[in-house]
């Protein structure tokens, strides 16, 4: 036990190393969340006024939204560093040392977990204060929970990825498909005002209730009945994405 959690401490700082060796590859990541919430609420700010709007601030319905595509972002950035470890050989030599083939992928996606915050914390920053209403210390708690598990479930995805293409040109996968999730949503606006081939999207996509979960605080109250499934729905997520990167590395023979 103690030899696993050093080796996924040790996996885990690598990847925090990546933002001081390499800033210039998480800093668009990093702004990337407030320059679309600044950008759509200058185009889009004033369909809160809609009937339907379930907020009366358009910042406070896409602020989640933008916690949640930072998570994305840092899930597929997670999947294009080892597909560059993969070409450099670093990561078979990896597979060479005696640790569990699930202890590694902990180590790898762990660092996503912690890397997303980044994004998200600058993202609050701006929008508080811009205005943004404080949703309270239980829900700010709570999303970062669901962050980091989107952000786990993105890195398990795009390690699927890179184990499968082995090379960083499957770099526009990993990213396409982290975002499409959390697009076919209700990331913009209520579900009663999305047309009907989106509604059914979203009412299927497991991450639009971590959206909804996020929202909790920003948008109405933190309740059971909201919580619960995206607990469930990232649950599911990381179990689904992490068995199919663990059976990625089995297969390969490593």
């Amino acid at each position: 036990m103690r030899r696993d959690l050093r080796t996924i401490a040790a996996l885990m700082r690598r990847g925090l190393n990546e933002i001081l060796r390499v800033p210039g590859g998480s800093i668009p990541g990093v702004l990337a969340p407030t320059i679309f919430m600044l950008g759509l609420t200058a185009a889009f700010g004033k369909t809160a006024r809609l009937p339907d709007f379930s907020a009366d601030d358009f910042r406070t319905f896409i602020v989640p939204v933008g916690m949640l595509q930072g998570a994305g972002f840092t899930g597929a950035a997670t999947g294009v560093n080892l597909a560059r470890d993969i070409e450099r050989g670093w990561f078979d030599r990896l597979m060479l040392a005696p640790a569990k083939r699930p202890v590694l992928l902990v180590g790898v996606v762990g660092s996503a977990c912690l890397r997303c915050l980044l994004p998200a914390g600058f993202l609050l920053v701006v929008a508080f204060a811009l205005g943004v209403d404080w949703p309270g210390v239980g829900a700010l708690a709570l999303a970062a929970v669901l962050v980091m598990g989107l952000a786990a479930a993105a890195a398990c995805y795009a390690t699927v990825v890179a184990l499968r293409f082995r090379t960083q040109q499957a770099a526009p996968l990993m990213q396409i498909g982290a975002l499409l999730s959390i697009l076919l949503t209700t990331s913009y606006v209520p579900r009663e005002l999305l047309s009907d081939w989106l509604g059914a999207i979203a009412d299927v996509n497991p991450v639009t209730h971590v959206l909804e979960g996020v929202r909790q605080g920003f948008v109405g109250d933190v309740t059971w009945g909201a919580t619960w499934p995206a607990l469930l729905a990232i649950a599911g997520l990381v179990a689904a994405f992490g068995a199919l990167a663990v059976r990625g590395m089995r297969r390969q023979g490593f």
